[in-house]
């Protein structure tokens, strides 16, 4: 039975720890300096924007605040302190249900690198057996469970499919 966290009814515009059911890999599209959208604050955050469109089915994949510690970890996946070179980056997305905001600890949404796992790579038996297996399940999640697959390899694969 699919539950719905209390936070749902708040609507934010960005993604938080009421979207992640379960640790999620993404890449990141870019990632750009933007006034909050709440409008509760005058702030700037840096807000990461992702390749993939929808975080579950049917469900709109919201942008990110990137706060301190999410930025520092960017740095280091990246190894790159400048924002414009975090995109492409392939990160992990999950809640950490210890984090510290003024004194009290609350859920937060946590960045890390991806587990490390194979990529499918064009123009390899792999590749031709993820075309098969998206005719034959009109989908690919039993391939993306075994590899990672690039949004835009999976879009190329879907139209193959498809013919």
């Amino acid at each position: 039975m699919d539950k719905t966290h209390y936070r749902k009814a708040f609507h934010s515009p960005y993604l938080s720890s009421a979207d992640i059911v379960e640790p999620v890999v993404l890449h990141i599209d870019h990632v750009s300096l933007e006034i909050d959208k709440t409008k509760k604050t005058k702030d700037k955050f840096n807000t990461a924007y992702f390749v993939e469109k929808e975080i579950r089915q049917g469900e709109p994949l919201k942008p990110m605040i990137l706060n301190s510690t999410n930025s520092k970890m960017m740095k280091s996946i990246t190894d790159s302190p400048f924002i414009e070179d975090w995109e492409g980056a392939r990160v992990m997305i999950y809640v950490d249900q210890n984090v510290k905001m003024m004194g009290e600890t609350v859920e937060g949404l946590r960045i890390s690198p991806p587990p490390v796992r194979k990529s499918l790579q064009r123009n390899t038996p792999q590749w031709d057996s993820a075309i098969a297996a998206c005719k034959r399940d009109g989908n690919l999640d039993k391939v993306k469970s075994r590899v990672d697959v690039h949004p835009d390899d999976e879009k190329e694969i879907v139209r193959l499919a498809n013919g």
